[in-house]
C-alpha cells in the first residue's frame, strides 16, 4: 500500500481526476486582484488555491480547501497526497473515533515528509551552488534563481471527513470550517470549528514559548516568514532553516509545524443545513471591506440566500465568492476610511457541503414563488464613520416550511403582509467553539414585501406600472441639469 500510494505521487499525473466527485458539494473561486487608481483589478500571481471534494463507494467522503503561498505546487502536492493518503481502503466504517484521529494526524505527516522529499536533491544542488566563491556568475544567479522558486512556498489546509455520518476537521493555518444547523423554528445555528493557527492565538503563543521563543515578541511581528500562520505545510524555509530566521532563531525545535489540529465528532444525525469550507483569502477580503465582527455571520447569511435562489450548489458556491469579491471592490472604489484596507485581495475559494439541504428549483426569484425572509446583518465596524447596516434577504420556498430536512405545511398567509403586521424572519445563531455567542435580528420587512402573485398586465406602450415611484428623483434630477421636465409616470425620460 505504501509504495503504492508512492508510485501515485512520483508521478505527475493528476491521478484524482477518476475518483467521484461528491454531488452534494459546490465550490466557488475567484483569483487575486490588485486594483489600480481607476478601479480596475489586475491578478498579481497565478492561483495558488486548490480544494478536493470526494466521496468514496463505502460512504466516506473528504473535502479540502488548501491555501497556497509562493506558487501553488505545495497546494496542489497535498490535495493529491491526502486523498491517496485516506481513500486508499485506510478508512473503514470499523474505526473509533480515536482511529480516525490518527490517521488523519498520520496522513498529514506523509504529506509533509514526501513533499520535503520531493525537494531534497534540489536544496542540495542549491546548496552546493551558494557555497561558490562570490560573485556567483550570471549562470549561476540564474540556476539558484530557479531553484529557488522550484523549492518555495507553502500551503495552509482546512480538511472535513465524514465518516459514519460523523464530521471530522482538521486543520493546518488560517483557513476557516462552519458548520450551520436549520433548528426546528427556521433558524440558521453556526458554528466556528477550531481557530485559526495565528500569531494572535494564544494557545499557539504558548506553543512556541514552549520551545524557547518570546511569544510577545512573535505576536508584536504578526508574521512569520511573511505569513501570519503558525502551522503550515511545506515550507523548507521555517522547517528546516528555522535558526536562520531572528524570530525563531531561539527555538529548542522546529517551531513551525504541519500537525493538524483535529476537531470530532460532530455527529451529523438529523442534521439539516452546510458545511462551509473557506480560505484565508475569502475571510480577509470581508473582513478588510467590513471589519471582522460579523464575518461569520455574514457569510452564513450569504450562503442561505443563494442556496434558496440557485438550482445548483456549484451556482450557489459561485454566487457568493463573487458576492464577497463585489464588496470588496466598492469599499475601495468608495473612497471611505476602510478603502485603505481593499487595495487587493488573495484568491479567494468556499467550498459548500449541504447536509439535507434542499435546493431552489431554479424557477424561483426573489418577487415571485417565494416568501422573503429578511436577516438584517450589520456591516458596522469602529473605524466606519457610516452607520448604514445592509439587509440581506434570504428567499425561502413559500410552500412549506422547513423543520430538519422535511417539508411541513406553512401556516403563513399568501401574499402581501398587511401593514402593521410582523413579518416573518430568518434567524442567525452564531456559536464559536472557543467563545461561545448568539444573536438574532429582525426587520419590519417594508423593504422586501412580496408582490402580489398577479404579474402586472403591460398597458398598451408595452410598459407595466412601476414598483418605485421615481417622482421625487427625477424632479431633483431636472432641478440640478437644468431642465425642469419631470418623467411621465415616474418612469423617466423617454
Amino acid at each position: 500500500m505504501a509504495a503504492q500510494r508512492r508510485n501515485l505521487m512520483q508521478s505527475h499525473q493528476s491521478w484524482t481526476d477518476d475518483l467521484p466527485l461528491c454531488q452534494l458539494c459546490g465550490v466557488g473561486t475567484a483569483p487575486n486582484c490588485v486594483y489600480g487608481p481607476d478601479g480596475k483589478g489586475t491578478q498579481s500571481h497565478p492561483n495558488e488555491d486548490t480544494h478536493l471534494r470526494f466521496r468514496s463507494e463505502d460512504g466516506c467522503s473528504l473535502y479540502g480547501v488548501f491555501n497556497g503561498y509562493d506558487g501553488s505546487r505545495v497546494a496542489s502536492f497535498a490535495s493529491q497526497c491526502l486523498t491517496a493518503e485516506l481513500l486508499l481502503e485506510q478508512l473503514s466504517a470499523d474505526h473509533t473515533d480515536t482511529d480516525i484521529r490518527r490517521i488523519l494526524t498520520q496522513a498529514f505527516e506523509a504529506v509533509e515528509k514526501s513533499y520535503l522529499h520531493t525537494i531534497d536533491d534540489a536544496l542540495a544542488e542549491k546548496a552546493n551552488l551558494s557555497g561558490y566563491m562570490l560573485p556567483h556568475s550570471e549562470k549561476v544567479q540564474e540556476r539558484l534563481k530557479e531553484l529557488e522558486q522550484e523549492v518555495s512556498g507553502g500551503a495552509m489546509a482546512i480538511v472535513a471527513l465524514i465518516l459514519n455520518n460523523k464530521l471530522y476537521i482538521a486543520n493546518v493555518g488560517t483557513n476557516r470550517a462552519l458548520l450551520c444547523k436549520t433548528t426546528s423554528d427556521g433558524q440558521n445555528q453556526f458554528f466556528q470549528l477550531g481557530r485559526p493557527h495565528s500569531t494572535d492565538n494564544d494557545d499557539e503563543l504558548q506553543r512556541l514559548a514552549a520551545l524557547g521563543l518570546d511569544s510577545a515578541r512573535v505576536r508584536q511581528a504578526g508574521q512569520i516568514a511573511g505569513q501570519s500562520s503558525t502551522r503550515r505545510l511545506g515550507d523548507y524555509r521555517v522547517k528546516i532553516n528555522y535558526n536562520d530566521i531572528d524570530l525563531l532563531s531561539a527555538a529548542k525545535t522546529r517551531p513551525i509545524i504541519a500537525e493538524p489540529e483535529i476537531l470530532g465528532s460532530q455527529s451529523l444525525d438529523s442534521v439539516t443545513g452546510f458545511l462551509l469550507l473557506m480560505s484565508e483569502g475569502l475571510i480577509d477580503a470581508l473582513e478588510c471591506a467590513h471589519g471582522p465582527e460579523h464575518v461569520n455571520k455574514e457569510i452564513v447569511a450569504m450562503v442561505a440566500a443563494e442556496l434558496a435562489q440557485q438550482s445548483t450548489l456549484e451556482a450557489a458556491a459561485q454566487s457568493v465568492v463573487d458576492r464577497v469579491k463585489r464588496l470588496h471592490h466598492d469599499v475601495y472604489t468608495s473612497g471611505r476610511q476602510r478603502a485603505t484596507f481593499c487595495s487587493r485581495h488573495e484568491d479567494m475559494t468556499l467550498l459548500i457541503r449541504t447536509l439535507n439541504y434542499p435546493l431552489a428549483d431554479g424557477a424561483q426569484t426573489p418577487t415571485q414563488g417565494g416568501r422573503i425572509y429578511p436577516v438584517s446583518v450589520p456591516y458596522s465596524n469602529s473605524q466606519s464613520t457610516s452607520k448604514t447596516s445592509v439587509t440581506l434577504s434570504l428567499v425561502m420556498p413559500s410552500q412549506s416550511t422547513l423543520t430538519n430536512g422535511t417539508a411541513a405545511a406553512s401556516t403563513l398567509e399568501e401574499g402581501t403582509p398587511t401593514p402593521g403586521s410582523q413579518s416573518p424572519t430568518a434567524t442567525l445563531q452564531s456559536t464559536n467553539t472557543q467563545t461561545q455567542s448568539s444573536s438574532s435580528s429582525s426587520g419590519d420587512g417594508s423593504l422586501f414585501r412580496q408582490r402580489g402573485s398577479q404579474a402586472a398586465q403591460p398597458d398598451e406602450t408595452g410598459r407595466v406600472p412601476p414598483y418605485v415611484d421615481f417622482t421625487q428623483f427625477y424632479r431633483l434630477w431636472g432641478g440640478e441639469h437644468g431642465d425642469g421636465q419631470i418623467a411621465r409616470g415616474g418612469l423617466g425620460p423617454e
